[in-house]
């Protein structure tokens, strides 16, 4: 039957005066087999004919009554039809068609919750038609409204149209229909927008004050519908956040040379995650800061800590500050200034900073915030003169002694322009007159300059330029051309400094700031495969008979002669970097010849002055080879090479040839000790007699002797989270836990801890706790946790009882944060230096727990294809029907060679089929608190992270759990950029 016939039907029923009912019979009688109603066009057939004339025809309304009635045509054709009807001057026939929406309100739910996808979508269309529909009808009659003659009646139909809107925006799952369809047509939107901005035009010719306001509510509705996934909940109640205070203390303890941009997108991941208030988020990060200034060790830690505050802080606000900030009601620089004020009433934590420093530690703060636009300059005055009267009154620790000791703040600010002014004048050609270089590195080496001026380096991403600029300075000795003695020694000095430097820089910032990237057109600098090859450092094994070690024979006797010898060492013509090359194989002989009787200790002394008398890098490099030796031999056999690594420690007395041996002699001591510390500790000597003021090497030996590691990490999680925080020293306990008993070792001992908490408050400090411990190492620790732990306790029924509230659901929070964060800086390529440098041998190779064909590379798509009307789901994903899982992931580019990418896909498949055994419990409880969690640290509404990777099935599942039968909650897990993802998600919520 076509259309034109349809409509001869509808007339030759009219005239015939058919009852309703007869109406139907004979309609369906001529219905062509197959052919549904809303194809037809039924609905607006129907329509066109009852409102031909100024009043609507009521026996072919009758007819649309019935077929409505009688579901011969659907909610979706309806509304479309009354939608394209536009004389809003006819009153009567207005009217009816308010009366025939009226019709669905009881039977929406009824009607549409087996629908198929394709009709839930053109159920959402017809809404976003119906929304412009009565808001155009809104706009007329408030257009018409100044007509005194017909006031009355313009008034009521008004109020009956908004009396309809107002039932449609009221429901948030109206909303979020229309909001699916805005995406489906983008230019049927513009017609919203268009009414809108009609109706408010017109809408303050409304008098009474109930129907404007009802009027401006709806507006507002409909304005809100584009941001319904933006909406977050409110903010927490508690004024302390441990997971920013802890990821503060773990940066500036651990990675001050890390990048800045990481940093403030960690920052900005857990401000969202946690939904924390700007002003108390930029409070925690100063609390931190000061925190560490207090607790900090002497020395080097001190100036790391010290640059950290007061450059690197501010550098990452700055950052913060051009972040979007989401719905604002103030600007960041206000924040920052109420961060400031609740920081002024913290008294004590100011004084014990101030008494530590020496100085007005939060005046220089704001000094410095003030400089880079973070504070006005009113603000700035107002907050310095308040905390100058708050000093009145605190205990003063001053003494005559400490004085005169220029506080390190003030030293690490004025350092910062000086590292620039450095760096420009070591990258000017020295070559004709290196003596003026000379004196400028001389002056570095004095008292604590060259500390101050790494830490500020380090705190402004400048110390890899820094220590490229002394690489290339140690190159510049190689290159002899006829030298008297003053340029020889000048050379010498230059070679025995820049190596010095870079040492030290090693030992406390790391060897990856050293080395650079392998190029296949350069040379290697000598520096770095000494480095490389030779130097002991934490974690790596050296071996004493390894090539590096064992040079021409010729070269080492001729260095053996000349250090045996009485005369004093000739500097002419030297090749510093052989001679360093040469020194272990040397050692090594005049060791074989101490211990086979041929020398006595005298000799041996002389030959060890002799080497640490004009160069000091001979002695680095004799101690760094006796370390790798005496690391291969038993306790007894030690005793002749510990006693040469103290020979070569001792400083010569005496007058020395060459400059600032006694300020190279300080570094070069310093970088044995942290050399031989390890080595010494496990006989149980010491390298030098203690020094009473002195501290030993901080962090050191910080595992309790005898005790099993189990223990260990047991004992110091509990004092840390009895404490609220995790300072410097836990943090170093933990990785050192951390490389002792591996990732999974420490990840699954740590999450037991947290299934231990039964008390909600407690185990909410856990999460953040263990989340800040974790970024240790963020990318395996997420590997681990996500593609073994929650595996396990998932699938196996025995361990389904420790995922019961409340440990349950925070191990979810947890499982969240981690993925979230070690996805986000995964793409991004954004790993700190302290992760890039850890090796780990006990990672499996996640490629087994997903595989993949590499013969058949559309296997993956079969594998995660989709048809949303099968509902295989079967007891693991190993079993799982091929064409049960489509996600969002496999629809866009995403490499699922990426071992997270899979642990993430794998996951969300076994969640799957848990959702589909029919088995409930602590486990499926578990999943639905990892799925809450998921769309409320979702981004903005964005679904480009991890919940990509949830097969689209899985929503019909989720829905059947109460707390996630919501339409906010099927819109953040769909990927509405995608029209399967629209379809799903209408479906989903039709049905709620």
């Amino acid at each position: 039957m076509k259309v034109v016939n349809l409509k001869q039907a509808i007339l030759q029923a009219w005239k015939e005066r058919w009852s309703d009912y007869q109406w139907a019979i004979n309609i369906k009688k001529n219905c062509p087999k197959g052919a549904t109603w809303d194809y037809l066009n039924l609905a607006e057939a129907l329509l066109e004919q009852a409102m031909i004339g100024p009043s609507p025809n009521p026996l072919i309304l009758s007819y649309l009554k019935y077929a409505i009635s009688s579901q011969m045509v659907s909610y979706s054709s309806v509304l479309t039809a009354i939608s394209k009807f536009d004389d809003f001057s006819r009153e009567l026939c207005v009217k009816s068609l308010l009366e025939i929406m009226d019709m669905f309100s009881n039977r929406l739910r009824y009607r549409l919750c087996h629908g198929k996808a394709e009709e839930c979508i053109g159920l959402c269309r017809a809404m976003l038609c119906t929304v412009v529909w009565l808001l155009q009808g809104c706009a007329w009659y408030c257009e018409r409204l100044q007509d005194p003659n017909s006031f009355a009646v313009l008034e009521s139909s008004l109020k009956a149209c908004l009396e309809r809107m107002a039932n449609l925006l009221h429901s948030t799952k109206n909303r979020a229909l229309v909001h699916i369809a805005r995406l489906e047509e983008q230019a049927s939107w513009t017609n919203v927008e268009q009414a809108v901005l009609r109706l408010a035009e017109n809408i303050s010719a409304v008098t009474n004050p109930t129907l404007k306001e009802s009027l401006e509510e709806c507006v507002s509705l409909v304005k809100s519908i584009p941001q319904m996934l933006c909406l977050q909940c409110d903010p927490p109640v508690h004024t302390t956040f441990p997971s920013v205070h802890a990821f503060i203390m773990l940066e500036g303890t651990m990675n001050l040379t890390g990048e800045t941009q990481p940093l403030v997108e960690q920052l900005m991941m857990i401000k969202r995650m946690q939904r924390i208030p700007a002003p108390l988020f930029v409070l925690e990060i100063w609390k931190a800061c000061f925190t560490g200034l207090i607790e900090s060790p002497e020395g080097n830690e001190e100036l790391k800590w010290t640059a950290f505050t007061f450059l690197k802080i501010p550098q990452a606000l700055l950052r913060l500050k051009k972040y979007p900030q989401g719905e604002k009601t103030q600007d960041f620089t206000e924040d920052v200034n109420v961060a400031f004020e609740y920081l002024l009433n913290l008294t004590p934590l100011l004084d014990k900073a101030d008494q530590r420093c020496n100085c007005d530690c939060l005046s220089l703060l704001l000094q410095e915030c003030n400089k880079l636009g973070l504070l006005s300059e009113a603000n700035t005055t107002t907050l310095t003169a308040k905390r100058s009267e708050d000093r009145e009154h605190a205990p003063r620790l001053k003494t005559a002694e400490n004085a005169n000791i220029q506080p390190n703040p003030g030293l690490i600010l004025r350092a910062e322009p000086t590292v620039t002014n450095i760096l420009k004048t070591v990258d000017a050609d020295h070559s004709k007159s290196p003596e003026g270089l000379l004196g400028v590195l001389g002056h570095m080496l004095s008292g604590k300059s060259l500390d101050l001026l790494l830490a500020a380096a380090a705190a402004t991403g400048k110390l890899k330029s820094f220590a490229r600029k002394f690489i290339k300075l140690n190159e510049f000795p190689k290159h002899i051309s006829g030298e008297g003695s003053k340029s020889a020694s000048v050379r010498a000095l230059l070679f025995d400094i820049s190596f010095l430097m870079l040492c030290h820089v090693v030992q406390t910032y790391g060897s990856e700031v050293i080395l650079s990237d392998p190029s296949p057109s350069s040379e290697t600098p000598f520096f770095e495969t000494w480095l490389q090859t030779c130097m002991p450092e934490e974690g790596k094994t050296l071996n004493p008979d390894h090539p590096c070690f064992r040079p021409e024979s010729g070269k080492v006797e001729s260095l053996v002669a000349l250090l045996n010898s009485s005369s004093e060492m000739k500097l002419v013509q030297m090749k510093w970097h052989e001679i360093c090359l040469s020194t272990p194989a040397a050692i090594l002989e005049v060791l074989n010849a101490w211990e086979n009787g041929v020398l006595s200790v005298e000799a041996v002394q002389k030959i060890t002055d002799n080497i640490k008398g004009k160069v000091c890098s001979m002695a680095i490099c004799a101690v760094a080879w006796l370390v790798a030796h005496v690391r291969m031999l038993g306790l007894d056999e030690r005793e002749k090479p510990q006693t040469m690594i103290r020979q070569l420690m001792t400083p010569m007395s005496g007058e020395n040839t060459l400059q600032f041996y006694h300020e190279r002699v300080v570094i070069m001591s310093s970088i044995l000790e942290h050399m031989c510390a390890d080595v010494f500790q496990q006989t149980g000597l010491s390298l030098r007699p203690a020094v009473e003021g002195q501290e030993p090497i901080p962090y050191r030996n910080l595992l309790p002797a005898r005790l099993p590691i189990r223990q260990a990490l047991q004992s110091q999680f509990r004092n840390v989270l009895e404490k609220g925080w995790v300072d410097s020293h836990a943090f170093h306990l933990f990785e050192n836990l951390l490389h002792m008993g591996g990732v999974f070792w420490f990840t699954n001992n740590l999450v037991k801890e947290l299934l231990k908490e039964t008390r909600k408050e407690w185990a909410s400090r856990v999460v953040e706790l263990l989340y800040s411990i974790f970024c240790l190492d963020t990318q395996q620790i997420t590997l681990t946790l996500l593609g073994h732990i929650l595996p396990r306790l998932l699938t196996d029924p025995a361990h389904w009882h420790s995922l019961a509230d409340p440990p349950g659901r925070a191990l979810a929070k947890l499982s969240v944060w981690c993925a979230l964060s070690s996805y986000s800086s995964h793409h991004k390529g954004q790993a700190s230096a302290r992760q890039r440098k850890r090796h780990r041998e006990d990672i499996e190779d996640y490629t087994s727990l997903f595989p993949l064909d590499d013969t058949q590379p559309s296997k993956l798509m079969r594998l995660l294809s989709s048809n949303e009307d099968e509902n295989s789901m079967l007891s693991s994903p190993g079993d799982r029907s091929m064409s049960s899982s489509l996600s969002a992931s496999q629809l866009h580019t995403v490499n699922m060679r990426d071992p997270l990418n899979r642990v993430l896909a794998n996951l969300f498949l076994l969640i799957s089929s848990q959702l589909g055994s029919k088995t409930a419990g602590p486990h499926t409880q578990f999943v639905q608190s990892f799925v809450e969690e998921c769309v409320d640290c979702s981004e903005q509404g964005s679904r480009s992270s991890i919940l990509q990777f949830m097969p689209f099935t899985m929503i019909s599942e989720l829905v059947k759990l109460q707390s996630l039968a919501k339409p906010k909650t099927v819109l953040s897990i769909t990927d509405l950029s995608l029209p399967l993802g629209r379809r799903m998600a209408a479906k989903a919520i039709a049905a709620l």
